[in-house]
């Protein structure tokens, strides 16, 4: 049994090493680079839930346009918040949300700042970051990745169809079954690259309904059983 279970993983692992080469091949190598300030990052996490990344860059756009400092955000009238935000959806449940983490950001920072969390372990990061109303592992995972580049997987709907059709994931496994997965699979220096190149690949091939099976470049590989 201990030798089946090895080598199991040893083939799980070859064949996330193969998918994290072939998307590089077919895609290129993302840079790690901050796109966005930290506490830009957070708010937009916030906007993201529930909707497209379209639709909450325009919500985050519209609402840095109205209110340019964190203080103006925080004092708005939160009827006059959601509004600002209302392109991104659930706007009534999210402007009080932002607005409550401004508020206690303020209060335990004495700022609008959260670059404490680049000298916090990850899990400790993760910990703080989900104790906010609003926010799950996955956006979590994006602020300290995406802003810190610190070792944390983010798993979104792209990441999560295209790991479970190519049999990384069992096809019931929950996001945050597929990040650990992710995690153990591959070298914390892949995480940035090969999650944008698996959102990439979900969003141009495979896709959620009509899967562009024949034009994919792990397609030998996959075991999606309902290929096209």
């Amino acid at each position: 049994m201990p030798e089946q279970i090895a080598a199991a993983r040893s083939d799980a692992r070859a064949l996330a090493h193969a998918i994290y080469h072939r998307l590089q091949d077919a895609y290129g190598a993302p840079t790690w680079r901050p796109q966005y300030a930290p506490m830009d990052e957070l708010v937009l996490t916030f906007l993201s839930q529930s909707t497209s990344d379209l639709n909450s860059g325009r919500a985050f756009g519209a609402l840095k346009a109205r209110y340019p400092t964190w203080p103006a955000a925080l004092n708005a009238p939160v009827e006059e918040l959601a509004e600002t935000i209302r392109s991104g959806g659930l706007a009534r449940q999210k402007a009080p949300r932002i607005q409550a983490a401004l508020r206690r950001i303020l209060a335990e920072r004495g700022e609008f700042r959260i670059d404490f969390l680049a000298d916090l372990p990850v899990d400790e990061g993760l910990r703080w970051l989900t104790s906010f109303a609003g926010i799950g592992p996955k956006t979590a995972s994006i602020v300290l990745l995406f802003c810190f580049d610190k070792p944390a997987f983010p798993v979104d709907t792209h990441v999560a169809r295209v790991s479970r059709r190519l049999g990384i994931a069992s096809p019931k496994d929950s996001e945050q079954k597929i990040k650990g997965i992710w995690e153990a699979l591959t070298p914390a220096a892949w995480y940035y690259p090969l999650h944008l190149n698996l959102i990439r690949h979900g969003r141009q091939v495979c896709h959620a309904r009509a899967p562009q099976c024949g034009a994919c470049v792990l397609n030998d590989v996959c075991r999606y059983a309902d290929k096209t």
